[in-house]
């Protein structure tokens, strides 16, 4: 059953509506084919309006609706004969981060990517989609193995951010982020990141340090969470709303930044409402990509990489 959100009022009434036309076909001989495909143009329609125009919070709430696909329906989807690596050889192993090697495409990769969990179970498993600094030095141990064995590297970033706990900072979460950046940053292969829920803080950057950054149209990235920033901006998470539209943290806002290099469609009514078109969307971005980055020499990459997060920089000094 699909949720919808308080702005998708319209659209809940036309699906409820729909969905009577359609019992009423079930139980009796009632052709009403015709009104179905009115009123299913109707909904299209207003699907189209309504998620052409959201705001910055209503964005929010699309990257974090529970049915949007997460890293381990891509991996599922995308990735042939997957092989989870496990563990960062230091503490132990964080569920939070998914990694491993397979084949995309025909050619061998290494996928890292975070995962949030669906149900309480699972959500608990994956910390939430919040990792730990192990997490992070997986990441950077499965980086290595694609330098070592010459293979490109996906990342799919959905994250609220790094996990906040005591234990996390004990072992040294700010520094864990900041060797896999450097780690991303210094690995001669290709790599492609896909933002496609939330991109939160530093947590994400960690794995989003890529030759080529992408979002799905729906996602977001920033350096706080909305909730966050408002309670210490203004003392209160009731001003999220205002602190989204502050932040600039939709795909389009990042990509005339400069932050990110391309955003990928979504389906009529986001991801969530057609996760195997958007995975498919995905995908096809991921493979255009690998094709313009495979080849290219480890050096050329390595500069190409740093020079442009580094062009980041001078461009917000110059604003």
């Amino acid at each position: 059953m699909l949720s919808f959100f308080d702005f998708e009022k319209n659209i809940a009434d036309l699906e409820g509506q729909l969905e009577e036309l359609r019992h009423l076909s079930d139980i009796g001989d009632i052709k009403i084919a015709d009104e179905v495909s009115k009123l299913q143009s109707r909904i299209d329609k207003a699907l189209g309006s309504t998620y052409s125009k959201l705001t910055a919070w209503q964005k929010v709430q699309v990257a974090r609706h529970p049915k949007r696909p997460h890293c381990v329906d891509f991996i599922g989807a995308l990735v042939e004969d997957f092989v989870p690596l496990a563990g960062d050889r230091n503490f132990s192993e964080d569920a939070a981060i998914v990694g491993g090697i397979g084949r995309f495409r025909g050619g061998s990769v290494v996928v890292i990517g975070q995962e949030k969990g669906r149900d309480t179970e699972t959500r608990i498993k994956h910390s939430f989609g919040m990792p730990k600094p192990e997490g992070y030095r997986k990441a950077v141990r499965l980086v290595g193995l694609a330098d070592k064995f010459n293979l490109p590297v996906l990342t799919f970033v959905d994250t609220p951010g790094a996990y906040p706990g005591i234990g996390a900072e004990e072992r040294g979460q700010s520094e864990a982020i900041a060797r896999s950046i450097e780690k991303f940053l210094s690995v001669g292969q290709p790599v492609v990141s896909v933002v496609i829920g939330e991109g939160g803080s530093g947590g994400a950057i960690a794995l989003a340090t890529a030759n080529e950054v992408m979002m799905m149209e729906h996602s977001i990235y920033s350096v706080i969470s909305p909730e966050g920033c408002a309670s210490i901006l203004w003392r209160s998470s009731d001003h999220a709303e205002r602190a989204a539209e502050a932040l600039k943290l939709t795909a389009q806002d990042l990509l005339k930044f400069g932050v990110i290099d391309r955003i990928i469609p979504e389906p009529l009514g986001a991801a969530h409402r057609s996760p195997e078109k958007a995975i498919e969307a995905v995908g096809a971005a991921i493979a255009e990509s690998l094709r313009q980055l495979v080849g290219m020499e480890p050096k050329q990459l390595i500069k190409e990489r740093q020079e442009k997060f580094l062009r980041m920089g001078d461009e917000a000094l110059l604003d």
